[in-house]
């Protein structure tokens, strides 16, 4: 049995490019769609050279976790269009013989991806949506991950996520009844106070920052 245990982020440690608290309520501001557009623009206009500083010190932060340690297999986002850099743990993580796998949106039927396992940057090709996808010739994996890395525009200090909208990983996630540890990659600007949340939504177990990290930690029972 698992029980989870939220750690918000402290109130004094806020960085001056995170909204303030109270910038918006659990269902009240600006819609998703207005929601989308500012996090987006914030994320387009971020310079380079901070994302690349931002998202090394956010993959050093993932790789010292005890959890990341012992997984064996890891779910990755395949960054694209300024995300935080997954790259390179595409190249890490075979290295040190971990299962990597990464989503392929599924043909003909939108908002539903599969999970491939790739080995290299050679099992990488151009799919939907102009990002790059496992080829369709590598393996299929029909088993949940240890890990689970996720995108977002957002997060909020529950660990809630806001996406562009497809809800891919809403629906693979609502699929996912095995004990997995999710986590969330993000800049500091992407930390919110709250977001709407629908009732399918599954908040991130932790989410990782270059100077923040929220966790909603599950523990097996004694």
């Amino acid at each position: 049995m698992f029980r989870t245990a939220f750690l918000a982020l402290p109130e004094g440690n806020e960085s001056p490019h995170i909204i303030s608290k109270g910038a918006y309520g659990l269902m009240q501001g600006p819609g998703k769609t207005a929601l989308r557009e500012r996090f987006l623009r914030l994320r387009q206009t971020y310079p380079a050279k901070l994302a690349a500083a931002d998202s090394a010190r956010i993959r050093e932060k993932l790789l010292e976790l005890a959890e990341v340690r012992a997984a064996r297999s890891v779910l990755l986002y395949l960054s694209a269009k300024g995300e935080v850099d997954t790259w390179p743990l595409l190249d890490r993580l075979p290295a040190e013989n971990r299962s990597v796998l990464a989503p392929r949106c599924r043909p003909g039927e939108p908002g539903l991806m599969d999970i491939h396992q790739i080995r290299s940057r050679a099992d990488i090709a151009p799919g939907a949506f102009g990002l790059m996808e496992p080829r369709p010739d590598t393996p299929f994996c029909p088993s949940a991950p240890d890990v689970i890395l996720l995108p977002a525009l957002a997060f909020d200090r529950r660990g809630f996520r806001l996406g562009f909208g497809g809800g891919y990983y809403d629906r693979f996630l609502a699929s996912v009844d095995a004990p997995v540890l999710i986590i969330g990659l993000a800049y500091d600007f992407q930390i919110t106070d709250a977001l709407p949340v629908e009732p399918w939504d599954r908040p991130a177990d932790i989410v990782l920052t270059p100077e923040f990290s929220i966790t909603r930690h599950f523990r097996e029972d004694s």
